[in-house]
């Protein structure tokens, strides 16, 4: 493709309104996440608790805001100001849980459907990124890692809050700490926020800035379909088995045990030799 080709369809991609389609297709994956979340008891829960239902669906669609407002001392509930979005999630909820013979929910598992709203969610979360990096910049202009941690929770403020979402549910699961175990979509958004920032505060990257917001939504929406299509769920997984075994403790634990091996080895022999 032509450079100056290439760097137009860039610079349309950046300036892509998500409203409403692309809050649509977040919207579904949300209310398709919690259904899972729920398991086989799904329909029943919808039809018993309905308010907790919506109330957990609502703070996965809305919970980057939510969890990103907290942290910079906004109103936390500023993200349900939006009406149209309160809206067009509330109407995409009610379609996955309860229109009849589960046909909203089929239609959203239907796998081209789950394709282009995976595609158009990844471009959505690219833009949330971008987003949350640009506003932590303008209230803390110095603060690198305040501007990368507002850009990760807006890209997956939903893995932070999962262990609120299920107990709103009645399910307390203390070990769904995404510190613990993060996702590829954090990581991905952590890396997103990363190079944005670079690309905002230093002169490292000297690509366009449109080159490098494209680039990051072709990035997210690869290894997206790739998991859809392929199972590859973490390309992170080898690089952060490489650093952990280098840089935190892995060779030098196996290297212990050999040694503590070899040792034991050796005192069982001496021992052999004694009782001879």
């Amino acid at each position: 493709m032509d450079p100056e080709a290439f760097l137009d369809v860039a610079n349309q991609v950046i300036k892509l309104k998500m409203f409403p389609f692309f809050d649509i297709a977040h919207s579904l994956l949300a209310a398709l996440a919690v259904r899972e979340d729920l398991g086989a008891n799904a329909q029943a829960f919808s039809r018993k608790h309905p308010l907790a239902c919506w109330l957990s669906t609502m703070l996965v669609i809305f919970a980057g805001g939510m969890v990103a407002n907290g942290l910079l001392g906004e109103p936390i509930l500023a993200p349900l100001k939006n009406t149209g979005q309160l809206l067009v999630g509330t109407a995409v909820w009610y379609i996955v849980f309860y229109t009849p013979f589960d046909i909203g929910y089929k239609i959203g598992k239907f796998l081209p459907i789950k394709i282009v709203a995976s595609a158009m969610k990844e471009i959505y979360r690219a833009k949330k990124v971008y987003d949350g990096v640009g506003h932590a910049a303008k209230l803390y202009p110095n603060a690198w890692i305040i501007m990368i941690i507002i850009g990760t929770l807006k890209g997956n403020g939903a893995g932070f809050t999962k262990l609120i979402e299920r107990l709103i549910r009645g399910a307390w699961t203390p070990t769904a700490m995404e510190f613990m175990q993060p996702s590829f979509y954090t990581k991905a958004s952590l890396l997103a926020s990363v190079i944005f920032v670079l690309d905002k505060k230093t002169d490292w990257i000297s690509a366009p800035h449109a080159l490098v917001y494209f680039g990051i939504v072709i990035f997210l929406v690869y290894f997206k379909l790739s998991s859809i299509l392929l199972g590859i769920h973490d390309p992170f997984l080898p690089l952060e088995n490489l650093c952990c075994a280098i840089f935190f403790g892995g060779i030098w634990d196996s290297l212990a045990k050999i040694l503590g091996r070899g040792q034991a080895k050796d005192g069982d022999s001496k021992d052999v030799k004694k009782s001879n």
